[in-house]
């Protein structure tokens, strides 16, 4: 293989055509890239040099870099995990493609009005896109509607509605290595003729005004995460970037000179050894009867020589095992939108569950839950089946979640073809998540181990030697207090907040979902809260609580976490006993740029979904690689996180899965933990009786109510130990803030704020200042 030389070839057209080997397409409905400038400098290693050109202007490059907008393409770590999946590709030198759609709107932007979030627009095109190339001489149609007609030469899909998917190019550069790859997103045009036969002269206006019907299609990202939402526009979305991609990638075949081939048409026998189809969740799903089509309709493959590549070539990502996010479409929404691919899809379910009747001759039970089509009211095809049915390979993306793959989500697959599954836990990027957004860290390592790491973070094994050097330990630090001392600057000038810089950063960064559990965060908020409340003479150690990320806006609960916690912060935030003892931040409108500022400064990373529920998680990563120590229960990469870096260097707590299944078989009693754990009470009674919304005292009773009789992520389940868990972070926080000070002897504490050690705002010198009947004396 042969990379493409950036000496030869300017960067926005640097094509693949002399790659030889299998080229890999990795199709995903969501790209969350966030901003290009920076990166694509760190990559091409012209970052100094710029900043250096950029200042002799007189201008100042970060600020520059502000100005850029987010591209957020995604909702979350599926969307973040895609991004990264791109620039490892590139580094490494393989033959990627990165294919999905040019929303036209991105994620919503987040504000957070009276403690509510309030969604906005990201009209993130506004003023163009300087990283993209149009490449309409590549624009494809793409069919919906019509219907099938069955003849003598074969199947045809006639009277059908058209819209044309314009490509739009973004380079993607490796590090160092002159690879540039391409993101390719396609964009919804209609065609001139749209409609215009359906209107008589006088509806010629309204007829083009109904162009918008075609282009909507590439319009709004459905902003949902680890939920399925079964609208027809989705469906529409997900068939438009599958439609367009695989007319790319077979026109990109034939145009090669991989196979063999006769006057008549193309030989397809080594598509599937040219060709990989990565598959990123079940929304790229009808990539397996899409090219089934292409082959027996159009290309007039024999059947099972068309099932045999379509297997060949497919593999499938599995990101969750929750029910509810599993996509279900209706039967009859097929029928309607894409009649063909319903006739594929019945047939290639035929076939598949003839050989599983083969092999468990009786079992129909088994026959009902291996079927793509689920039968009941409304007939809907699950597509987590068609991918396990059409792809070579099945993974989950961490060891303990393609352990629950196999065991549960898709048992019977498995007995049926344990060879198909397989893990790769998730990974990020070394170059956006260290050496970007943190170089002064990035520097040091390098200063001891040399910049092999950036390529192979296995390399970071060689800071072992220099465990017990005080020296590198203390510039570890000094890094980690510049960039708290930075981003604390950030928080005062963006959102009016002033925070202690010394405190501990304890951050929970992701998208707001009960499985994640940032309700038992705000217990330990209140419960902190209640004891410095208590004891206010008593030393406390100051912390710092961050919550950022979004709910979607469908989702009520969701909804209410977030009013909920700056509801607390509301509260605590202002009582003049707690002082800098204790603050909660909702860090507001939480996306990729914001991560890259946050994540290097934090102290403390929150981890905290019940166990066997969160995939895998790549935020845990980015915290870890930047210093961050996790609290985390045993669930997704954190198992294995914690196998590579000690678990005795975690804050671990709380059920493993087995214990998750045993208190399911034992039934879960949310009441009896209220009962028994006094702290944990009060904090309840506080929510419930309007204490943290005086102003509308049963704002949270749906909260205090799924908690108490509706918790199926089981939050009461691990609070003791979660309190605990987070003493001991107290413990060792305060033990390294002493060292330190011995170390480096910082005096950055204010008037208002001492050392863990003593108090930090006047006060009672004795007494709880809570009213007695809520007061807990035992601390």
């Amino acid at each position: 293989m042969t990379p493409v030389s950036l000496t030869r070839t300017p960067l926005l057209l640097c094509p693949q055509r002399h790659y030889h080997a299998r080229r890999i397409y990795y199709l995903s409905l969501e790209f969350y890239m966030g901003r290009t400038l920076q990166n694509t400098m760190v990559n091409l290693g012209l970052q100094n040099a710029c900043d250096e050109a950029i200042y002799q202007l007189g201008l100042d490059l970060e600020e520059l870099e502000e100005i850029e907008e987010d591209a957020g393409l995604g909702n979350g770590g599926l969307g973040r995990l895609a991004a990264c999946f791109l620039d490892s590709m590139a580094t490494l030198g393989l033959a990627a493609y990165g294919y999905g759609i040019r929303y036209e709107f991105g994620i919503f932007n987040q504000k957070i009005v009276d403690g509510w979030q309030v969604e906005e627009a990201d009209d993130w095109l506004r003023y163009g896109n300087p990283w993209e190339k149009a490449r309409p001489e590549y624009m494809l149609p793409v069919h919906f509607y019509g219907r099938v007609e069955h003849t003598p030469e074969g199947v045809k899909w006639i009277d059908t509605q058209v819209v044309l998917a314009m490509p739009y190019d973004t380079p993607v550069p490796g590090y160092k290595n002159n690879t540039v790859n391409t993101m390719r997103l396609w964009s919804a045009k209609a065609p001139n003729d749209f409609n215009l036969q359906e209107f008589n002269m006088g509806d010629y206006i309204e007829a083009v005004l109904d162009r918008n019907l075609a282009e909507n299609i590439s319009r709004v990202l459905y902003p949902n995460d680890n939920f399925f939402e079964g609208k027809e526009l989705r469906l529409k979305q997900e068939y438009f970037v599958v439609a367009a991609t695989l007319q790319d990638i077979i026109r990109r075949f034939k145009s090669s000179k991989f196979g063999c081939r006769d006057p008549v048409r193309t030989c397809f026998e080594t598509f599937p050894d040219k060709v990989a189809i990565q598959l990123n969740d079940t929304h790229p799903a009808l990539s397996i009867p899409e090219l089934m089509r292409i082959l027996v309709d159009v290309e007039k493959v024999d059947w099972d020589k068309a099932w045999e590549i379509t297997k060949r070539t497919c593999a499938y990502t599995n990101h969750t095992v929750l029910p509810e996010a599993l996509e279900r479409w209706p039967v009859s929404m097929f029928e309607k939108l894409l009649p063909r691919h319903l006739e594929i899809i019945y047939a290639l379910n035929q076939m598949h569950l003839d050989r599983v009747a083969a092999l468990y001759p009786g079992d129909i039970d088994r026959l009902r839950r291996m079927s793509v089509i689920e039968e009941g009211d409304c007939k809907r095809i699950n597509m987590a089946h068609l991918c396990v049915i059409g792809s070579h390979a099945v993974n989950g993306v961490a060891r303990i979640h393609s352990d629950i793959v196999k065991n549960s989500v898709f048992k019977d697959f498995y007995e049926l073809e344990p060879e198909k599954f397989q893990n790769k836990t998730n990974g990020i990027t070394p170059r956006r998540w260290l050496l970007l957004c943190n170089p002064g860290l990035a520097d040091i390592i390098a200063e001891k181990i040399g910049e092999s790491f950036i390529t192979d973070l296995s390399q970071l094994k060689k800071l072992l030697e220099f465990i017990d050097n005080e020296t590198f330990i203390r510039d570890v630090a000094k890094v980690k207090q510049e960039n708290k001392l930075k981003f604390a600057t950030y928080l005062e000038e963006q959102y009016k907040v002033k925070i202690n810089p010394m405190s501990m950063f304890d951050v929970q960064v992701k998208r707001i979902h009960e499985y994640k559990r940032q309700l038992l965060n705000c217990l330990h908020a209140i419960t902190l809260y209640n004891r410095i409340r208590c004891n206010p003479s008593k030393s406390f150690v100051p912390r710092t609580i961050m919550i950022g990320g979004k709910a979607a806006p469908g989702y009520h609960m969701a909804k209410m976490i977030i009013k909920l916690i700056t509801s607390i912060g509301e509260v605590i935030n202002n009582d003049p006993y707690v002082g800098d003892k204790l603050k909660v931040i909702f860090l507001e409108n939480y996306r990729v740029s914001l991560a890259e500022k946050v994540i290097p400064a934090a102290d403390l990373s929150q981890q905290i979904s019940t166990a066997g529920t969160e995939a895998s998680g790549t935020g845990n990563m980015k915290f870890m690689v930047n210093g961050a120590l996790t609290i985390g229960t045993m669930d997704g990469a954190n198992v294995e996180m914690a196998e590579e870096a000690g678990e005795e260097n975690l804050f671990i707590f709380g059920m493993r899965v087995e214990d998750v299944e045993a208190l399911d078989r034992k039934g879960y009693n949310a009441r009896e933990y209220y009962e028994s754990l006094p702290e944990l009470r009060q904090a309840i009674d506080q929510i419930s009786s309007g204490f943290f919304s005086p102003r509308d005292p049963g704002c949270f009773k749906d909260v205090v109510n799924m908690l108490m009789y509706h918790d199926r992520f089981k939050v009461f389940a691990d609070y003791e130990a979660y309190i605990k868990c987070q003493g001991q972070v107290d413990q060792l926080f305060m033990e390294w803030w002493w060292w330190d000070q011995q170390q480096q002897q910082f005096s950055c504490w204010t008037p208002s704020s001492v050392p863990p050690g003593g108090r930090q705002q006047p006060g009672p010198s004795s007494g709880c200042t809570l009213p007695q009947a809520s007061c807990q004396q035992q601390h």
